[in-house]
């Protein structure tokens, strides 16, 4: 009487749940690609628009001055640059530290979203030009008001902390860069290894001599 071996069947809550899993994965990773590139290209637009504007008491009457992102606060744009750089390493490394990375990502889009919205309040740029337009050290800028480019970069930070919190949840499940693996994820075929050449083949022993191998040496 035959023996007939059993063959693991894959249950369809296992093959339902790692379909899921893969599934949550892409859905993480499209999401923190585009929350943290768009994020950050907000953060850099937004930051070269005029964000506040005032007048200057110069001699009988006023002159209007304005001020852009970069010049109220540069911290945005420059910590927008760190989340980009933040956001293409999380691909390059693993475990650990993956997710100190990904706690980069998320400070950045943090500090900048807040440094943008306390530069909505800010007016010593505007005080600053003022005092160098009319010479007077002591002058101050007049009918200040700041537009909505600071709250718009303060999105931008938003959008930038999101994908950061996405990477450090779901980050683990995301794929890692390497030179085994093609663009498309799947691996590299490795090459066979090579035996020994068939010494009743004088065929084989020609194609081993051509490649430099030496005959003399026991495999």
């Amino acid at each position: 009487m035959g023996y007939v071996s059993a063959v693991p069947v894959p249950q369809p809550r296992a093959v339902a749940a790692t379909a899921s899993d893969a599934a949550g994965s892409r859905r993480s990773l499209a999401a923190g690609l585009l929350l943290g590139a768009t994020g950050a290209t907000v953060v850099l637009l937004a930051s070269g628009q005029t964000w506040a504007e005032g007048r200057a008491a110069v001699g009988g009457g006023s002159l209007p001055l304005s001020a852009d992102g970069q010049e109220v606060t540069g911290l945005p744009a420059a910590l927008a640059v760190v989340g980009l750089a933040a956001l293409v390493a999380v691909f390059a490394v693993r475990s650990g530290a993956r997710l100190i990375v990904a706690g980069l990502l998320a400070l950045s889009g943090l500090g900048a979203g807040l440094s943008a919205y306390l530069g909505a309040f800010d007016s010593s740029a505007l005080d600053e030009k003022a005092a160098q337009t009319t010479g007077d050290s002591s002058a101050t800028i007049e009918a200040l008001s700041h537009t909505a480019w600071p709250y718009v970069t303060a999105a931008g930070g938003l959008l930038i902390l999101l994908a950061g919190l996405l990477a450090l949840r779901y980050g683990k499940l995301w794929p890692t860069m390497s030179g085994r693996y093609e663009r498309d994820g799947t691996p590299r075929p490795r090459k066979a290894a090579r035996t020994a050449p068939d010494p009743d083949r004088p065929e084989d022993l020609w194609k081993a001599m051509d490649r430099g191998e030496d005959l003399t040496r026991e495999a």
